[in-house]
């Protein structure tokens, strides 16, 4: 446990946490939403300092991060709670606990197992990172200083205080619109009253860092795969954040609460794909679904296949050093080159 940055003190001993765009107002005793921010004592205290829940070797792939650094072995870690109600989450036992539980370990251990894992990296994800944020910035700066990289794998649903502490750390991040953003979705489904701060929040991410962003968005069959949205959400991708930001589109699977709903049908997917591509978006990918033509990176310039996937792993990589297309001398927007990681064993538990 440790005294939190983000958070005000108001009347009557109450204060209200900024890490989130809830801005819980918490009471003498109280726990916020997130179930691991407490007022005590007129101060709120991050109850998860310094305890990790999960850990594993992931390939950058799996977050999914496909423009940077590709073929990265990343440390992820997570701690318990989550600013989200997600009736569909699949890391419910870690979102949704609400009592604190985790294996203790200082930022400089964290450091320390992704460097005896051999990562490049290390992601912050199975939850939502920013409830835990003064943990994972203690972490990121020793881990920056260290040569690794740091990811948010994130709903987004954040401050510009949040946001104004990533520049000291974070190096790319994923911010996932679930069910298209739609309004009645993320209220029902979710448990937030607007998708709004998703999006004020990547406005501040955009001017106020360098961080490297790509979107998600879980397609839900028959609640959250609404196309007029889907459109809305790819329009914004491609007017605020520009043509080449990365946008996948992932297949749910049933899951907690929402365990009657079949598998999003892959052409569901593919109508998708089809509606951020004819609004100008140049990368658009399908996710959790291994095998399919459209996880695959294709050249803007010739059309050819410049980098082969199959779900999380790479299976050819056509782009010359400078990550140009070899077959008409594209330049792709990916950062950083192949690592040599990228045909190792990927997932690997080393926390639990």
């Amino acid at each position: 446990m440790k005294e939190a940055l983000l958070y005000e003190p108001v009347a009557g001993g109450k204060v209200v946490c900024t890490a989130c765009a809830r801005y819980c107002r918490i009471g003498e005793g109280q726990i916020g939403l997130c179930g691991v921010r407490q007022n005590l004592d007129g101060k709120l205290q991050l109850l998860v300092y310094g305890k990790v829940i999960a850990g594993h070797v992931d390939p950058i792939e799996k977050k999914p991060v496909t423009h940077y650094m590709p073929g990265s072995k990343i440390f992820s870690i997570a701690t318990t709670g989550c600013s989200w109600l997600c009736r569909f989450c699949q890391n419910y036992d870690i979102s949704q606990r609400r009592k604190i539980k985790g294996t203790d370990i200082s930022p400089e251990g964290v450091v320390e197992l992704a460097h005896q894992q051999g990562a490049q990296g290390i992601a912050y994800t199975y939850n939502q990172p920013t409830i835990f944020i003064e943990f994972a910035h203690d972490i990121g700066v020793l881990a920056r200083k260290a040569g690794l990289i740091n990811i948010f794998v994130s709903n987004g649903y954040d401050t510009p205080e949040t946001v104004a502490l990533m520049p000291d750390f974070l190096d790319a991040i994923t911010v996932d619109l679930k069910g298209n953003a739609e309004p009645k979705f993320v209220r029902q489904i979710i448990g937030i009253p607007d998708p709004q701060p998703i999006f004020d929040s990547l406005l501040e991410m955009r001017d106020k860092t360098d961080v490297h962003i790509e979107i998600t968005d879980l397609v839900v069959p028959k609640v959250g795969d609404n196309l007029e949205y889907a459109k809305r959400l790819s329009r914004f991708v491609l007017d605020e954040l520009g043509p080449d930001t990365p946008i996948h589109f992932l297949r749910f699977h049933p899951d907690y609460k929402m365990m009657d709903l079949p598998m999003t049908p892959v052409k569901t997917l593919e109508k998708h794909h089809r509606v951020a591509r004819d609004v100008g978006l140049s990368y658009v990918y399908i996710g959790n679904v291994p095998g399919h033509p459209l996880e695959h990176t294709y050249c803007p310039g010739c059309g050819r296949i410049a980098i082969r996937r199959h779900g999380f792993d790479i299976r050819g990589w056509d782009l010359d050093d400078q990550n140009r297309c070899q077959e008409c001398g594209y330049q792709l927007p990916i950062v950083g080159a192949l690592q040599d990681t990228w045909q190792e064993l990927r997932f690997r538990p080393v926390m639990s």
